[in-house]
C-alpha cells in the first residue's frame, strides 16, 4: 500500500491536494519553483489563500514537507500528482509549457530512481496532449519506458476555488485516464484511501480522460447560459419569474436543479476557457463545437449588453455602485469576472463607478491598476450611489436591509441579478427594484403577446 506521494506544484490546487493527502495518513512532500511557498509549507502555514488551507496544513504538519527539488520529491515518493499552469494561449489552446519543463525535471529525477514511479497530470489539457506531448518528455530525459519503468496517468480534479479541500475530499466521482491498467489501478487506490464519500472512479484512456475533463465544464457553462437565456425571456413575459421557470425545470431527473440559476454570466479562471479550448480541438480534429462556441458568445456579451441597457439611465453625475467584483461570492479571483467587466463597461458610458467585495478588494485595485474606486463597504457604496447593482449572491449582501438603502431622501434604483433582496426591497418607498430576471411591466409585455397572437386565430 502506497503512502508517499509528492505533489508538484504548490498554488491553489497543489497546496489544497498536498493537505488532504497529508489530512488522510499520506506522507507528502510537495515541490515548488517559490522558496517563498517551500518555505512557508516547512512552517506549517498556507502558502495560498484557500479555505481551511492553513488549518489542514498546520493540523497535518508533520506528514507535509516542501522542497525545491524534483529529484529529493520523486527520490521519496512512490507517486507524483503535477499540477502546474496550463495558460489559455492565442489560439485558444492550453499551452504546455509549463508542464513539459515540470516532466523534464521529473524524468531526469526517475532515471536516478531504481523503483517504479507513477506520474500523475492534474492540470487542465486537451486530447492527445498526454500521449503525444508528454509522455515522450518523461522517456527522453529519463532513459525508460512508459508501462515498464514508471506509469502515466492523467487524473484531473473537479473542484471549485473558495472550497478545494471539501471538493477534492467529496467528488461526485474521481477520474483516471491511464497509460495501463497497473498505473490506473494504483491512483485508483490511492483515491479509495482518500476520498470519503467512496465516490465511483471512472477509468479510461488518456485520450478520454483528456475530452471528459473539458466536457464536463463546457456542459456546466451550458447549462448556465441556458438559464441565462431564460432569465432574458422571463423579463419579456407578464408575470414573467425566471426563479419559478428554473425550479419546475430542474425538478425534472434529467436536467436537475444544479447551475440553473438565471443571473449574470459565468467567470473565473476554468469555466471561460475551456468553452473557448474545446472550440479549438474540434477545429483541429475536423469536428464542430458551435455549442460550446455559442456558449461562450453569449456569456462573454452579457456585461456589455446590460450596460448598454443602463446607459439611458447613465447622465453627468449618476454614480453606479457595484456590489460583487469576484467571480463568485466568498472569493477574491477577479479572473473573468462578470461585475468587473460591468463596472469597467459603465465607467467607459460615463457613469461614476464605485465598488465594494468583501474578499476582492485589492485584487480588483489589482486587476484594474487603481482605475475603479473600491470602497471598505457595501455601505459606503449604497450612500453615494443612485443605482446599486448586486452582481453576487453574497452572504454580506443577503443580509443588507431596507434601511440601508434610505439613508438619504434620493430614490434609489437596486438591480439584482440574483434576486437576493426581492423580499427585503419590493415594492418599497424611495427604492426602484429590478429583480433581474422578472417582468417589470406585465402591461406592456401583454400587449406585446397580444399583438403577436391575436390574429392567430
Amino acid at each position: 500500500m502506497l503512502k508517499r506521494i509528492s505533489v508538484i506544484g504548490l498554488g491553489k490546487l497543489g497546496a489544497s491536494m498536498a493537505a488532504a493527502f497529508a489530512s488522510r495518513g499520506f506522507d507528502v512532500v510537495g515541490v515548488d519553483v517559490s522558496e517563498e511557498s517551500v518555505r512557508l509549507v516547512n512552517e506549517g502555514k498556507a502558502p495560498v489563500q484557500e479555505t481551511d488551507l492553513d488549518k489542514f496544513i498546520s493540523e497535518n504538519r508533520e506528514r507535509i514537507r516542501a522542497t525545491l527539488s524534483h529529484q529529493d520529491a520523486i527520490l521519496n515518493s512512490d507517486i507524483s500528482f503535477v499540477i502546474v499552469p496550463t495558460p489559455s494561449d492565442e489560439r485558444g489552446s492550453f499551452s504546455l509549457q509549463y508542464v513539459a519543463w515540470a516532466f523534464k525535471e521529473i524524468g531526469r529525477a526517475i532515471a536516478k530512481k531504481n523503483s517504479y514511479h507513477n506520474v500523475v497530470l492534474t492540470s487542465t489539457v486537451l486530447p492527445g496532449s498526454m500521449r503525444y506531448a508528454l509522455l515522450p518528455v518523461l522517456e527522453r530525459e529519463s532513459g525508460k519506458r512508459a508501462g515498464v519503468d514508471f506509469g502515466l496517468c492523467y487524473s484531473p480534479e473537479f473542484i471549485a476555488l473558495g472550497s478545494i479541500i471539501r471538493d477534492f475530499l467529496n467528488p461526485d466521482f474521481t477520474l483516471v485516464g491511464e497509460l495501463d491498467v497497473n498505473c490506473g489501478k494504483q491512483v485508483e487506490e490511492i483515491y479509495a484511501q482518500t476520498m470519503l464519500n467512496n465516490p465511483q472512479c471512472k477509468r479510461m484512456s488518456l485520450e478520454n480522460a483528456e475530452l471528459t475533463k473539458i466536457s464536463v465544464n463546457t456542459f456546466v457553462t451550458t447549462k448556465i447560459t441556458f438559464a441565462n437565456m431564460l432569465l432574458d425571456l422571463c423579463e419579456r413575459i407578464p408575470g414573467g419569474d425566471v426563479d419559478i421557470v428554473t425550479d419546475a425545470l430542474g425538478t425534472d431527473s434529467r436536467i436537475g436543479k444544479k447551475y440553473l440559476t438565471g443571473a449574470l454570466g459565468y467567470g473565473g479562471p476554468c469555466f471561460p476557457r475551456d468553452n473557448v479550448a474545446l472550440g479549438y480541438i474540434a477545429r483541429k480534429l475536423g469536428s464542430r463545437a458551435e455549442l460550446a462556441e455559442t456558449t461562450d458568445s453569449f456569456n462573454r456579451s452579457m456585461a456589455d449588453r446590460i450596460a448598454a441597457g443602463l446607459r439611458s439611465q447613465i447622465s453627468a453625475g449618476i454614480t453606479v455602485a457595484i456590489l460583487g467584483l469576484a467571480y463568485k461570492p466568498m472569493s477574491h479571483v477577479v479572473e473573468e469576472s462578470q461585475g468587473l467587466r460591468l463596472a469597467e463597461s459603465l465607467s467607459k458610458a460615463g457613469a461614476r463607478v464605485v465598488a465594494y467585495d468583501p474578499l476582492a478588494r485589492e485584487s480588483a485595485n489589482a486587476e484594474t491598476k487603481g482605475k475603479l474606486l473600491v470602497l471598505e463597504s457595501a455601505k459606503q457604496c449604497i450612500e453615494q450611489a443612485d443605482i446599486v447593482i448586486i452582481t453576487t449572491p453574497d452572504p454580506e449582501f443577503r443580509l443588507l436591509k431596507y434601511a440601508d438603502f434610505t439613508a438619504q431622501v434620493e430614490k434609489k434604483t437596486v438591480i439584482d441579478f440574483w434576486r437576493i433582496l426581492k423580499n427585503e426591497l419590493s415594492n418599497k418607498p424611495n427604492i426602484k427594484y429590478v429583480g433581474i430576471g422578472n417582468s417589470q411591466n406585465d402591461e406592456e409585455n401583454g400587449r406585446r403577446l397580444e399583438t403577436l397572437w391575436s390574429k392567430e386565430v
